[in-house]
């Protein structure tokens, strides 16, 4: 599942493995024997892995499925907008 996550994640970002590699100051094959499932990642890399997407590490393991995003530092205004544009996304049933 972390495998999956972790691939999902970099492509969705259009990242490639050593894109990812360089960001996690790690080697493009560590990236690829963690999505080949062949070793996995120590948890601080999981840990530093969730921050360079921006989600949980229960997200990244699977054990929550909810998607969060940071929003800190924003003004609370642009908050407000980006809730109401979240909102009307899911009246519409639109996906980006």
């Amino acid at each position: 599942m972390l495998n999956q996550q972790i691939r999902l994640m970099r492509l969705s970002r259009k990242m490639s493995q050593v894109e990812l590699a360089k960001e996690l100051n790690v080697t493009k094959q560590s990236v690829s024997n963690w999505e080949n499932d062949n070793i996995q990642p120590s948890v601080e890399m999981v840990m530093k892995i969730a921050k360079v997407f921006s989600v949980s590490v229960d997200y990244l393991l699977g054990t929550d499925q909810h998607v969060y995003i940071d929003v800190s530092g924003l003004p609370e205004g642009v908050i407000s907008h980006l809730r109401q544009l979240v909102d009307d996304l899911r009246k519409t049933g639109e996906s980006c």
